[in-house]
């Protein structure tokens, strides 16, 4: 339909493109571009502040000072330093995420295809992403969503993982078995989850449903837990990203209208 309405160009304002048919616009002869990075400090500061409010539950102790409620009970949360943390995908958010908790005092393990020689100087050590799940005490998901990465994290995965295990996605929702993760929520096996992606968000993120019933009963058990965060794909928006995304696309759209070779199309259709 697009085709017929001569639409040459498709201008993506995310990193993403699996939602593209990118066979069928080459054969169309559409372009397609995409915004690969866009402040990746955003979702990488994200990520850490899902874990702090996990950990320290500052969501909590908010809601009950202004109750009057100043106690401390159930409000226990843990070091961050010295803590063992694995990062899955060390791209430019991972980067940035492992930078981040280094300067925290963690013990960073990874996991990418290629190892970052930076993030090595660093102390961050790269193994193998079973080790990794093995060894870890917080686990963060920033990898691509491919066949290779569909269910990541599923019931054969989190039985490797250690037993209160915190898991923190704030890449794509496909990445976890979200089933698998509520079984394991309830056994206990997985001790924490923050989550600002959702397999099935497409049906629920970005609106207000507040006056609506949910028919979705998976992100419902979910958000029934105590010890699960979620969030609504929330983690790139900062003002410093938004203005990276509409430069980029725009610089995009500019350079197709010019005639001149896409800065970053999303992938090489050739």
């Amino acid at each position: 339909s697009l085709a017929a309405k001569h639409v040459k160009i498709i201008a993506l304002r995310c990193a993403g493109f699996n939602n593209v048919d990118l066979e069928a616009a080459k054969k169309y002869g559409m372009k397609v571009c995409r915004v690969p990075s866009y402040s990746p400090e955003a979702v990488a500061e994200h990520a850490v502040a899902m874990i702090q409010t996990l950990n320290r539950k500052t969501h909590k102790a908010y809601n009950r000072v202004r109750e009057q409620n100043f106690s401390l009970n159930g409000l226990l949360g843990f070091d961050l330093y010295g803590k063992t943390v694995g990062v899955i995908g060390t791209g430019n958010i991972g980067r940035a995420f492992c930078k981040i908790m280094v300067g925290f005092g963690c013990q960073v393990k990874a996991f990418d295809v290629v190892a970052n020689k930076e993030l090595q100087s660093l102390g961050v050590e790269f193994l193998p992403v079973m080790d990794v799940f093995k060894q870890a005490d917080i686990i963060s998901l920033h990898c691509p969503l491919n066949e290779s990465t569909r269910h990541l994290v599923n019931r054969e995965t989190l039985q490797l993982m250690k037993k209160g295990v915190m898991l923190i996605n704030t890449s794509r929702g496909g990445l976890i078995d979200t089933k698998a993760v509520i079984d394991a929520l309830k056994s206990r096996q997985l001790g924490y989850l923050g989550i600002d992606v959702y397999e099935q968000e497409e049906k629920l993120f970005f609106r207000d449903l507040s006056a609506s019933i949910i028919e979705d009963d998976t992100i419902q058990r979910l958000m029934s837990f105590p010890n699960v965060l979620v969030t609504a794909h929330q983690a790139f928006f900062t003002e410093e990203a938004l203005l990276q995304i509409a430069t980029t696309t725009l610089s995009s759209v500019q350079s197709f209208l010019q005639n001149e070779e896409l800065a970053v199309p999303a992938a090489r259709l050739a």
